[in-house]
């Protein structure tokens, strides 16, 4: 009988342990999602570079679209939050925004000349103060957003060559996941809504902005993310009304423990009112620490 026991004690303490490693195995992809907040004293800091490029746009209606002459928009992004709280509830940001944009039928890559030109433009376009909560103590894959968008340019968005919108924007962003119980599906909801205002001569100003987008991720390994999204646009109110529809697909790799490398693509397939119909590359590097 005693034998019997200790038998049974090592099985159930190997069990244990078998089950820490697993969970120690999970790593920042699957555990630390835009819906779960830090730690308190924990940092995340974000670097995501996305270059959008286009040749064809919509008419005033939903068209199939007329050629344009190659205009391209580069975006450099760079978040960094920490969390603040000691029940992970409250976490503090701040979010830059870098662009670099040409127009007139100039190669996709000349944004990277960073210069400022008739048909080019760059600068820092606005700064962020951002606050990120979990508003509900049981649901911790829910989280709020709200970050206040101030432009750092000088000028409004409808002179020379366009950087980014001139007027301000209140942002709130409604992160959602739920992963399925085999540990190999998640399912990521974003609904991103922005308030722009403060300055008349904006195209956005008074206007609305409602994006909801839906990623499915698969973990092959422990290590990888391949994903496929779908994401809407519908800006609604003021003087200027837009919409369009994209899809797209990416993966991610945990390099180390620390730093995450995230890839994407993305096309816009149809759209209205001077929308345009391009693509989109993006990559970014992510530390978590």
């Amino acid at each position: 009988m005693k034998r019997v026991l200790l038998i049974a004690l090592l099985l159930v303490s190997f069990q244990g342990f078998s089950q820490e490693e697993e969970i120690e195995e999970k790593n920042n992809l699957q555990v630390f999602t835009p819906s779960v907040l830090l730690n308190k004293g924990q940092w995340d800091i974000k670097f995501f570079n996305g270059l959008y490029t286009q040749t064809r746009q919509t008419g005033d209606n939903n068209s199939t679209g007329v050629d344009i002459p190659r205009q391209t928009f580069f975006t450099s992004t760079l978040e960094v939050f920490t969390g603040v709280s000691e029940n992970k509830r409250v976490n503090l940001g701040v979010i830059l925004e870098y662009r670099s944009n040409t127009l007139g039928g100039e190669s996709t890559f000349s944004v990277f000349n960073f210069s400022d030109s008739p048909t080019s433009r760059n600068g820092l376009s606005t700064i962020a103060p951002a606050i990120k909560i979990q508003p509900f103590k049981n649901v911790g894959n829910f989280s709020v957003t709200t970050a206040l968008h101030i432009p750092t340019f000088s000028g409004s968005d409808n002179t020379g060559v366009f950087l980014d919108q001139s007027a301000w924007a209140l942002q709130n962003r409604y992160f959602y996941d739920y992963t399925f119980p085999s540990g190999k599906w998640q399912l990521f909801t974003e609904l991103n809504t922005e308030y722009s205002f403060g300055d008349e001569n904006s195209f956005a100003n008074k206007s609305l902005l409602l994006a909801p987008g839906v990623f499915m991720s698969y973990f092959p390994t422990q290590k990888a993310t391949i994903l496929g999204f779908v994401q809407h646009a519908e800006r609604v109110g003021g003087n200027f009304q837009q919409n369009s529809s994209s899809v797209g697909f990416g993966g991610k790799y945990q390099v180390t423990k620390v730093i995450n490398l995230e890839t994407l693509y993305s096309k816009i397939v149809r759209g209205n009112n001077f929308q345009g119909l391009g693509n989109t590359f993006s990559i970014g590097l992510r530390a978590l620490f």
